[in-house]
């Protein structure tokens, strides 16, 4: 069995034709056929079957595939490794984050590693809070940044900083003019809310559960950016992040809200790094999240020094 067969198969079950997959195996169609062919015949099970005019992968092949992705996967990760023992200073990091982080924190984590290893490349993959972990389960990221410790028994993760979260308010809200205010106080409210999945959404419930009532939903979006202009318009309030990371959000003349601070609820979330426990890091994955750890160190220690 070879590793390209391998690969072809692969990339004909998620959904390439055979006239595709050949073509980047660099055969013919009728030779890929015929790979595919003794392929189930070491394996003893048709692996695919057709439908119309695609391939489908039978109940065989599916579990079969399981396995194969796991072959191709650890075969790339050697791969990867033997790279970058010979050459040290490249390397590739596969890194996967929340769709908040890629505005601010994730380009200067990026931008500052670069500074010492400008040939380590980077492969990047936005998803929600569910998602990320996941990508370190199939294996698709050597780590990930989220908005909270995924709890899972595979899973180690670091806290990198604290986020502080405001609530944005309409310019011409009744509130608008405070600086501070109680989350209690918009308890009969519509909020403006990321959907579920999202860690966003999931702080959002927790900090109106402390406060003594659940939020009244009044849209469910999947960009914060969607959230603040649903604000600015009008139609309701929600808890947001600053854009930049920095202690307060900017203004934007273009959106006419207001950011207040929450006093009665400890308005923050967890930003961390994780990995997959029994997988030992590539050098440059390693690097890269000792460069996190180290680039958000002061302010998880003025976080520390003020709370």
């Amino acid at each position: 069995m070879e590793l390209q067969v391998l690969r072809s198969f692969q990339a004909v079950a998620e959904g390439t034709t055979v006239t595709e997959a050949a073509a980047e195996a660099r055969i013919t169609q009728p030779a890929l056929s015929r790979a595919l062919n003794r392929l189930e015949e070491e394996v003893g099970a048709e692996l695919f079957q057709r439908v119309g005019r695609v391939l489908q992968l039978t109940p065989a092949g599916r579990v079969f595939k399981e396995y194969a992705d796991a072959v191709l996967d650890s075969y790339d990760r050697g791969l990867r490794a033997v790279a970058e023992v010979v050459d040290p200073d490249a390397g590739i990091v596969s890194l996967a984050f929340l769709h908040t982080l890629g505005t601010w924190l994730v380009p200067r984590l990026v931008t500052g590693f670069r500074e010492s290893s400008p040939q380590v490349q980077f492969e990047l993959h936005q998803n929600d809070e569910i998602s990320l972990a996941q990508h370190l389960l199939d294996s698709t990221a050597d780590l990930i940044i989220t908005g909270k410790d995924p709890a899972h028994p595979l899973i180690t993760w670091r806290r990198l900083l604290v986020e502080p979260l405001w609530l944005a308010v309409p310019a011409r809200h009744r509130m608008a003019q405070r600086h501070r205010i109680r989350l209690a106080e918009v308890a009969e409210e519509p909020f403006i809310v990321l959907k579920p999945g999202y860690g966003l959404r999931s702080v959002t419930e927790t900090l109106c559960r402390q406060a003594g009532f659940s939020p009244l939903v009044g849209f469910e979006g999947e960009e914060v950016e969607t959230l603040r202009g649903l604000v600015a318009a009008g139609l309701g309030v929600s808890l947001i992040p600053a854009s930049s990371g920095t202690t307060a959000p900017e203004a934007n003349p273009d959106l006419p809200i207001r950011y207040l601070k929450v006093t009665d609820v400890p308005a923050t979330r967890d930003i961390g790094i994780a990995w997959l426990a029994s997988r030992t890091l590539p050098p440059a994955p390693r690097r890269f999240m000792d460069h996190a750890l180290q680039a958000t160190a002061a302010s998880r220690t003025s976080t520390a020094a003020g709370s």
